[in-house]
């Protein structure tokens, strides 16, 4: 059976926060405890498990230092190496920057109609495919024509500057769920034509970053409602961890007037596997009708690759 695209809430390998100040704490003093290791002893082959990295500026990697770095990450690693970076549905004219990253995937005419333009996702997907590499493929950030709140849309932030500078326009929901949607079964299906549908089922696609904390500026249930939409693009089921109690999170939500009650708010949301719900849109599109996926874990699809009904792939 074939290996199916797989939808993940959030990756929580590999990820560091180098910016977000240290939390002190007192440590309870413990007894002293001695490890030993007989490095003479084999025990057996070592399986990679780590084959993966990630970074914020999408528009370096296909830059020359971008290449070249890439190619020795490639070089690292017996297995294929996934690569996760953010950025990849944010609009903008591809200029990089510390902490910024652009695309200009989708975009609206006059009239509102969705516009695609996937020349700068294919630089970056072609980059590393050349490598035998494979995308992690971050679903995110909202596009400036489709946020809630637009305005400003590229952040300022610079070191030094209070880290919340960063959450801007591309933060928000969408204005329209079905347009949403519909972008990302337009991405998966020209990636698709681009790339072909076996190698487009061995990568891995994530909904989102940290939506805990700062990058989604939503109610718990409006990020659901995100991912609904997004996994209803892809047609596939997932698991969904939930927000969770964390010393990050309590950190970003310090500065509410009332921390306890902002995380209460953060954590009233179910927990475990992930389910689409029944909902209506004012869109045109064909999320207008949905149905509902069985609760447990990530499973195979049990339809022909990337099609939904009336729609080829």
């Amino acid at each position: 059976m074939r290996r199916v695209v797989a939808l993940l809430l959030f990756a929580a390998v590999g990820v560091s926060v180098p910016l977000v100040p240290r939390i002190s704490a007192k440590i309870p003093r413990e007894d002293p405890v001695a490890i030993r290791v007989d490095a003479d002893r084999r025990q057996g082959p070592l399986t990679p498990i780590w084959a993966f990295f990630g970074y914020d500026e999408p528009n370096y990697t296909y830059m020359k230092d971008g290449r070249k770095l890439l190619s020795e990450l490639s070089a690292l690693s017996p297995v294929p190496v996934f690569v996760r970076t953010h950025n990849l549905l944010t609009s903008g004219d591809g200029t990089p920057a510390l902490k910024w990253g652009s695309t200009n995937a989708y975009t609206e005419d006059a009239a509102g109609r969705p516009k695609y333009d996937w020349a700068i996702v294919d630089r970056i997907f072609d980059t590393f495919i050349q490598r035998k590499m494979k995308p992690l493929v971050e679903i995110g950030f909202m596009p400036e024509a489709l946020s809630t709140r637009p305005h400003p849309y590229k952040h300022d932030w610079a070191p030094g500057l209070d880290y919340g500078r960063i959450y801007t326009g591309w933060t928000y929901p969408p204005t329209d769920y079905g347009k949403w949607g519909e972008l990302v079964y337009q991405w998966v299906r020209h990636s698709v034509a681009r790339y072909g549908r076996a190698e487009v089922e061995s990568w891995y696609w994530e909904v989102w970053n940290e939506p805990d904390i700062g990058y989604w500026r939503g109610t718990p249930e409006e990020f659901q409602r995100l991912y609904d939409y997004a996994a209803d693009g892809l047609r596939c089921n997932c698991v969904c961890p939930g927000i969770t109690d964390t010393p990050m999170l309590r950190f970003h939500l310090s500065k509410s007037p009332d921390p306890e009650a902002a995380l209460a708010e953060r954590l009233r949301r179910p927990t475990g596997p992930a389910r689409s719900r029944s909902c209506a849109t004012s869109s045109s599109t064909a999320f207008a009708a949905r149905t509902t996926r069985p609760a447990g874990p990530a499973r195979r699809s049990t339809t022909s690759g990337f099609t939904r009904k009336g729609r080829p792939a």
